[in-house]
């Protein structure tokens, strides 16, 4: 199964009133376990970016000049989404984002179904408790000290965590995932990939040949058949 968690930046809280996206984060995750595949990217909103949003994120008009319009990245975006569910910490907020700026291009829109709300999922699991992100990694143990601005990708990945921690533990089908990929790079490329395969053969018998006969001799000692298995078929 994958999902992608995502995050995104932006000029303000309204599409509907001129505020763009200026970032996108996003990780990939298969059977619920990072794979270190990621896309990134900043985007140029096209407009002067209000004291408040500089605050939060630290992303100004001078940075973003330089950074590709979403028109130009939408098509690397969406083949990294795909069809797959997308973890998102108040997907409302996002998804709103999302759909304004691919209806101002005349793209598709995301349907809501598409999304998981991790905030939907805390509110429900914790209810009256804080259920931002910054206090769902301290409620989780999740290390977020290099967390001194919001950044789309940073944020995705402390959501990934806290993700797994939501939906219960990093293992939450007692398996490794099918394949995870070390030291992943920028969007849905990846270094270097480790799968899970069989033994090339079968490990030796923990049992020395010394018990496997004592054990023999002794269910042997019995005076009515044993139906206890031989030392060697355990």
């Amino acid at each position: 199964m994958r999902e992608i968690v995502l995050d995104t930046e932006t000029t303000g809280f309204d599409p509907t009133s001129g505020d763009r996206l200026v970032e996108i984060g996003a990780v990939e995750l298969l059977n619920h376990m990072p794979t270190g595949k990621i896309y990134h990217q900043q985007i140029n909103p096209e407009r002067s970016m209000p004291e408040g949003a500089f605050a939060v994120h630290g992303l100004g008009d001078k940075l973003l000049a330089t950074k590709p319009l979403f028109k130009e990245v939408v098509d690397a975006f969406l083949a990294f989404i795909g069809d797959s569910k997308l973890v998102i910490h108040n997907a409302s907020f996002d998804m709103k984002f999302l759909n304004a700026e691919l209806g101002w291009i005349d793209r598709p829109l995301l349907g809501m179904d598409q999304s998981i709300d991790t905030l939907e999922m805390a509110r429900k699991k914790f209810p009256g408790a804080q259920n931002s992100l910054d206090a769902l990694c301290r409620r989780f143990g999740i290390n977020n000290a290099h967390r001194e601005k919001h950044g789309a990708l940073l944020d995705s990945e402390l959501l990934a965590e806290v993700y797994l921690e939501l939906i219960g533990g990093r293992q939450p089908d007692f398996a490794l995932a099918g394949a995870y990929q070390q030291g992943g790079s920028q969007n849905g490329q990846a270094s270097s990939v480790w799968k899970a395969g069989p033994r090339s053969k079968p490990l030796p018998s923990r049992l020395t040949q010394d018990e496997i006969k004592r054990h023999d001799a002794f269910v042997t000692s019995f005076s009515s058949p044993s139906q206890w298995p031989k030392a060697e078929n355990t």
